[in-house]
């Protein structure tokens, strides 16, 4: 028996009539009655006697109206009392974020967020993907922004939705740097710095198939924003995502790779630990972003 339902036949109740009660419940006639109907039949009893003009309770549907009344009552007390504690709530999340441009996306939902539950306090902390999963299994950070492929089986999460797209930061006055994008080929003819994560180390090397052993791989990284510097002083070109902040540096270039190479975020928080009414409340309003495609 479904809440709503039980709202419907009140109105009813109340109205006398089906059709003006419709109205008020803005659905058809038709469905009205059919919902009533099949509330009778779950219930074994009539719950109306039908006139021509309008409609009374029996009394096995006087009774029924003041349980149903009972029962809605406590639910809009309920209801109530949560959003006077959700107004008041305060508290601190401690995120973690890897550079991507989730970081931007996940930015909008805090500042939102913020706005509406000012009392709660963010700490974020920047890190690579294992660095974050390890402070996150150790009760350090509440939650944690990753890209993919990063292995989640021991967490819940929300993917974002943001796409994250793979190219190579390089020194503006390069040759490459005037194409519009570089492909495989081009990169097998230069020195190339690479991520050092495990799972993205061997996902660049799996673009380049066989050839992947002729890559001049000078550098290996965990954070864009120490490479960079070598990047700037003309040691190599590296493989990062659009989003990473180290992009912004003037005297470097990000140019794509073709054909295209994609990825997205997924914000994850540990299974099965009891996390505060502060990040629950969180989450929830991220999954509420989401759903309606903010």
């Amino acid at each position: 028996m479904e809440l709503r339902v039980l709202r419907y036949f009140l109105t009813v109740a109340s109205e006398g009539n089906i059709s003006r009660a419709a109205d008020m419940l803005h659905v058809t006639q038709p469905t009205l009655s059919r919902q009533i109907m099949d509330l009778e039949e779950e219930l074994g009893t009539k719950l109306f006697i039908r006139g021509k003009r309008e409609i009374t309770l029996t009394d096995d549907g006087t009774l029924f109206r003041q349980r149903a009344q009972e029962i809605v009552e406590l639910v809009d007390k309920a209801e109530h009392e949560f959003a006077q504690r959700t107004e008041q709530i305060e508290g601190n999340i401690v995120l973690g974020c890897v550079e991507t441009l989730g970081s931007r996306v996940l930015a909008d939902f805090i500042c939102e967020f913020h706005e509406k539950y000012p009392k709660v306090q963010f700490n974020l902390y920047n890190g690579y993907s294992d660095d974050i999963k390890e402070r996150i299994d150790r009760g350090l950070l509440d939650m944690g922004l990753l890209v993919e492929p990063v292995e989640i089986s021991r967490y819940e999460y929300i993917k974002l939705n943001q796409k994250e797209t793979y190219g190579v930061l390089m020194r503006a006055d390069s040759p490459l740097a005037q194409k519009e994008s570089v492909t495989i080929e081009d990169l097998l003819k230069v020195p190339m710095m690479i991520p050092g994560r495990t799972t993205v180390h061997n996902e660049v090397l799996s673009w380049f198939g066989p050839e992947a052993s002729k890559l001049d791989i000078v550098e290996t990284h965990t954070l864009l924003s120490n490479a960079s510097l070598l990047v700037e002083r003309g040691m190599g070109y590296a493989v990062t995502l659009d989003g990473a902040l180290a992009v912004q540096n003037k005297n470097l270039k990000f140019v794509p790779i073709w054909p295209e190479k994609t990825t997205e975020s997924v914000l994850v928080w540990k299974k099965n630990r009891m996390v505060n009414a502060a990040t629950s409340l969180f989450i929830q309003n991220i999954n509420m972003f989401i759903r309606h495609g903010r």
